[in-house]
Formats: C-alpha cells, sequence, structure tokens
C-alpha cells in the first residue's frame, strides 16, 4: 500500500464529480513536502534544486490568479504543531482550507490550461498529501453538534 498521494485516483474524481455541483465545498488540504522538489526529467529550468516547499510556493503564485478567478478563497491556514489525537509519526508541514462557491468552480480551475501547467510546480513540491471535499454546516450556535 502507498503513503504518497500527489493526484487523485480516477475513482475518487469520479466520485468527486458525481456529488452536487451546485453548492459550496469546503477543501481541506494537508500536505507534505519533498525535501527536495522532483521534477520530472523534462522539466529543467531554474526550479532543479528547489525544495518542496520552494515549489509549493511557486505553484501558489502560479496558480493563485486561476484560484481567485473561478472565486476560490483560502479561509484557514495553518502549521502543524504536534499530532494529539491521530498516528505519532503523521506530520503535515501545512494546512489549508480553500473554499469554492462550488464544485463546479473547482473544475473549471484544475482543467483551465494555465492550472495544468502551474500544477507541475505542485506534482513537484508534493511527497503526500490528502484533499477532501467538505459540504460546509451552518453553525447554530451549540459548541458541538
Amino acid at each position: 500500500m502507498t503513503d504518497s498521494y500527489i493526484d487523485p485516483s480516477r475513482a475518487a474524481f469520479d466520485l468527486f464529480k458525481s456529488l452536487p455541483r451546485d453548492v459550496p465545498i469546503h477543501m481541506l488540504n494537508l500536505l507534505k513536502f519533498n525535501a527536495v522538489a522532483a521534477y520530472p526529467a523534462e522539466h529543467i529550468h531554474a526550479s532543479q534544486g528547489w525544495t518542496g516547499a520552494r515549489a509549493y510556493e511557486e505553484y501558489g503564485k502560479t496558480s493563485g490568479p486561476i484560484f481567485e478567478r473561478v472565486g476560490g478563497s483560502i479561509i484557514w491556514r495553518g502549521r502543524m504543531e504536534s499530532m494529539v489525537i491521530g498516528p505519532e509519526d503523521r506530520h503535515w508541514d501545512t494546512a489549508f482550507i480553500a473554499c469554492y462557491p462550488n464544485s463546479g468552480a473547482f473544475l473549471e480551475m484544475v482543467t483551465d490550461p494555465e492550472y495544468r501547467i502551474a500544477v507541475v510546480n505542485r506534482q513537484a513540491a508534493v511527497k503526500t498529501s490528502r484533499l477532501i471535499r467538505f459540504n460546509p454546516l451552518e453553525i447554530d450556535g451549540a459548541a458541538f453538534a
């Protein structure tokens, strides 16, 4: 069993596409970076020798305008400090929640030709990740629901 999740499987992406497309979604991103960005052999330029974190920074710069154009926004970002409940050997370098007006906006972003170029930096940066779609729930004042 692999512990490296960089791109969605066909089955996972098909499930994502089968869910309602006209409702807001939140995407939890958990990221562990490569020590050195792992670019494909045909991707030789100034990025050679970048850390995974630096390659992800470049991904953010190049994909950010597309993300914003489709209505995406980051509603929370953090750096992991400790695992309180969960596997002690699991560590994420960064985490964030991206909000999209609907899943169609996310699909528009990931199929954009410029995004397909930008995502090479993400693929090189990430050692493993989790991308989890959530249906945001209304907060009704209850501490726990």
